[in-house]
This record gives C-alpha cells, structure tokens and sequence, in this order.
C-alpha cells in the first residue's frame, strides 16, 4: 500500500483518488480552500440553487465508468441523471431560432430543413460524419491514453477530412474551424452553430484547427445531459465515494511545496510548516501552482511544451426571477451575437467590449432549485478574457439584454441577480484570472495539447483540466483514470482497452 498525497479537490482529483482508494492505496486530499469540486459550485439564497461552474455534463460515460470501477452503486444510483431534449436552441443574429433534438442526427436534419432552408439539414450532417472520422482517429490518443512520448505526431496531423475547396485557382482544405463553417457549411448560421462550441471553450474559431469539430460531434453522438439539483450533485456524489472508500480529506490545508527525496517525490509541505510524507503525489492545481510547487519544470512527453493559446474565463450572471417557468421551455438557449467578427476581436484581440456577446441562457426544469413552482432560477454565461479584476456591471446589463431574446419578460420577472466574475473562479479553482483550460485538441502544432500526467520528477503526477486531456467535465474524469492507471500499473500504462 503506498501512500499518495492529492493537490487539489476538483474533479480530476476526485476521481483519481477514488481510483487509487480501490486499489487499495491510501489517500489524502489537501484542498486549500473549505469545499470539493474545483469549479462544481453552488450560490444559493432566499430559496433558490445555482450552479456557478459547467450547468451540462457531455460524455456520461466517463462517470459512469469511475462509478463502477470505485464500488456497486452505479452513478445512476447516486445522482438522477436526466437527458436534455431538446440538446439546445438557437437564436441567430437574423431573428431564426431551432431547436436540436438530443443525440438525433435525422431530427437535426429536418429542424436545420425546416429553420434555415432545404438542404442546410445535409450540409450540417455531412459535416458530423467529417467529425465523425476525427473524432474515431482521435479518440484514444487523445482521450484514453497517456499522452505519447512523440506527441509531436499528433501535434502535426489534421485529423479532420476537410472537403477540397477551389479558391483563386488553387484547391484548398479547410485549416481552422472558421474555414470548415466558411467553406463546407456555407451558411452564417450554420457557421455561428459550429463556431458556438469552440467559443463556449475560450477558443477563437479563426484560429482553432479543424480538428475542434470533435466538439460538435461528442455532444451530438453522446447527448447532453443534467443532474437534477444541479452538477454539483456530481461532485458530491464522487466526493463521497471517496469517503466510502476511505480517502481523507484535509480542507483549508494550503500546500506550499512539493517535497523531492533521492531524485523523486516524497510528499508535501503545507502553509503551516508541517510535511505530509508520501510515496507519490497528484497535483490538481494550475500550471503557474505547480510551478511554485516544485522547481522541476513539468514537459508534455519528452519534448518543450509548444506556447499556449490566450486563455478565457466566464461571468456568470445568476438570476432569480418571478414567475413559473413556462412548459415547453428549452433547457438551454444559445443567443448568438450580432456581429460575429467583432465578438471574436474583443475576445481575443485589441477591440473594445462588444456590447451584444453570445449569452448562454440555462433555464431547467428542476424544482430542487427554487423556493416553490411560482419562481424560476435562471443561468446565463458569456466567455471573456481571462483577467485578475475590474467591474463586470456593463457587461453584466449587456447579457441581461441579449438574453431578454431568450426570456423576453425578463426584466419584469427579476427580483435579484448574483454575478459571478472571473475573480471569484480564480479564488475557486486556483487558475490565475480565473482562466477555464480547453479540451485537448490535435494539430496546429501542439498549440492544443496539455502536459503530459507524468513529470520529469518521478512520483509526480497531474491531474485534471490543466493537464492531459485537458478542460472540459468528462476530460477531468479521464485525467484521473489515466493517473490512477500510471501509478497502479506504472509508465508501461496505455490506458483502458
């Protein structure tokens, strides 16, 4: 029984604990701040129950696996897990809305059809069949196993088949996803759909490789999903299955190094001067942590780590309004910025604020998050630069606008709002200005690709959405399956067969 020490208590750390409990290793966790969950949090007042991190799980596969893996009770037997249908609505910058049926490709067809014009419905599923391809040669070099040693050959291949297009007498292929909305999809709000799921991550789409069409397909192949109550019912439901398999936990218990003995991890240092001792140790925490933590420079493979993008965060504006939620409403709504290109330059350029961003407006039908039928709580979120401060009011009034396309008595139905800024998820999760890490993603040089779990220190591990396979719910999960395997089995490890 070897003795591991855990950095961290988000998702990615959660699960690798688990795993590591069963296999008979004992495990603590020490989480610098008073609650489990990374980014899973909960607001709550005068009745009403937020989510204030990811309100949608995609891939619930991945924890139903940790649940099967770590004891008897299925994750269904621990959280009511419920299929969203429709996935979601969309609200164009022209005025046309559909709504996508969940995990149905021939009821995408025909909605397309029917809202955007006869053969936008073809085009939309042709192109989830190129992703289909992408997502099949991706999946588990990506996903399932550790990252390779010569991850360079997945930093230089374009996994997408992207359709040959002739321009000024030459054929090209689509590089970026903007080009495959441009040039395969050939309709602005068949563009703004695909560019909405690289958006929602923080990734600019005119510069996002091809092979973000995976993100697309994952939701429409694997449905979209809730837990009622909300997803931080997920991560109580794993926290206690932590608890059942006897990990420990030690909250408020800040880590201020990782200690090396004899060329390898030892354990840890906590902010009170006291030393946890251990035969390895997992870091959940984000890179500019880990550098802190230890002097050893932590590498993706064998190689240099390649730049990483401009990262984002989000604001999240909580709203508790008069009212029944009406019957038919969609879980959740997309409403799509007016002007597409002036978004994506104050995200990620030099222009000033764009007034009328993309706002994603959550409304579930759950009555564990308000006081009685007659209220409603409402979520809406909008990525934005990922930064230390500063005032969110403007912005804040800009999304209660937007989102009026959405909720139109909006206004006349708000008893209050709680605003969530990017400051708040950085005292959460640790990630300096409250930055959110994106899904691993092939191509583009490595640009997409996130270090490697094992470390150049042996007996140091990585963990969750900072590390492979990157941000994203079901990604964490993942991390935590691939640590527990690297750790259990050792370096010969290649992931679940």
């Amino acid at each position: 029984m070897a003795r591991i020490a855990v950095i961290g208590a988000g998702m990615g750390a959660l699960a690798a604990a688990a795993r590591l409990a069963v296999a008979g290793h004992r495990v603590v966790v020490h989480e610098r701040t008073d609650t489990y969950g990374g980014a899973l949090r909960r607001f709550e007042r005068d009745g009403f129950s937020f989510d204030t991190g990811p309100g949608l799980l995609p891939l619930p596969a991945v924890y139903r696996d940790l649940f099967v893996k770590t004891g008897k009770e299925p994750l269904e037997a621990c959280v009511d897990l419920v299929q969203v249908d429709p996935s979601s609505r969309h609200v164009f910058a022209d005025g046309t809305r559909v709504s996508l049926p969940n995990a149905s490709r021939a009821g995408v067809v025909t909605a397309l059809d029917e809202a955007l014009g006869s053969g936008a419905g073809k085009r939309w599923g042709d192109f989830l069949v190129r992703a289909r391809e992408a997502w099949d040669r991706t999946r588990r070099p990506l996903l399932e196993e550790p990252l390779w040693p010569n991850w360079q050959v997945l930093a230089e291949r374009e996994p997408y088949p992207a359709v040959p297009h002739k321009r000024l007498l030459r054929t090209r292929r689509a590089g970026t996803l903007a080009e495959v909305g441009a040039w395969e999809l050939r309709d602005a709000r068949l563009a703004a759909l695909l560019e909405s799921h690289a958006l929602a991550h923080g990734l600019d789409p005119r510069t996002t490789p091809a092979s973000a069409a995976v993100l697309p397909y994952m939701e429409h192949a694997f449905g979209t999903w809730y837990v009622r109550g909300g997803l931080r019912e997920l991560a109580r439901a794993v926290y206690e299955r932590c608890l059942a398999r006897k990990v420990e936990f030690r909250f408020g218990a800040s880590v201020t190094g990782v200690l090396e003995k004899d060329g390898r991890a030892s354990g840890v240092e906590l902010a009170d001067g006291t030393v946890a001792d251990a035969d390895f140790v997992v870091a959940g925490v984000a890179p500019g942590t880990l550098d802190r933590l230890s002097a050893q420079a932590v590498v993706r493979g064998d190689g240099e780590v390649p730049p990483q993008p401009a990262t984002a965060s989000r604001v999240t504006v909580l709203l508790a309004l008069r009212g029944a939620r009406p019957e038919g409403t969609p879980h959740r709504t997309v409403v799509h910025a007016a002007d597409r290109e002036a978004e994506l330059d104050a995200l990620f350029g030099t222009a000033a604020q764009n007034p009328r961003p993309t706002v994603t407006v959550l409304r579930p039908d759950d009555p564990g998050l308000v006081p009685d039928p007659e209220h409603e709580a409402v979520t809406l979120t909008t990525v934005v630069p990922a930064r230390p401060g500063g005032s969110c009011d403007a912005l804040t009034e800009n999304m209660i606008t937007v989102a009026e396309r959405a909720v139109p008595d909006l206004r006349d139905r708000l008893l209050w709002h709680e605003v969530r800024t990017p400051a708040d998820f950085a005292e959460e999760t640790g990630a300096e200005g409250g930055a959110v890490p994106v899904p691993a993603l092939a191509a583009d040089g490595g640009r997409l690709l996130h270090p490697s779990n094992s470390t150049r220190v042996p007996g140091l591990f990585t963990v969750g959405g900072w590390a492979h396979p990157g941000g994203g719910l079901p990604h964490a999960g993942m991390s935590g399956a691939l640590v527990a395997g690297l750790i259990v089995e050792g370096p010969e490890f290649r992931g679940s067969q």
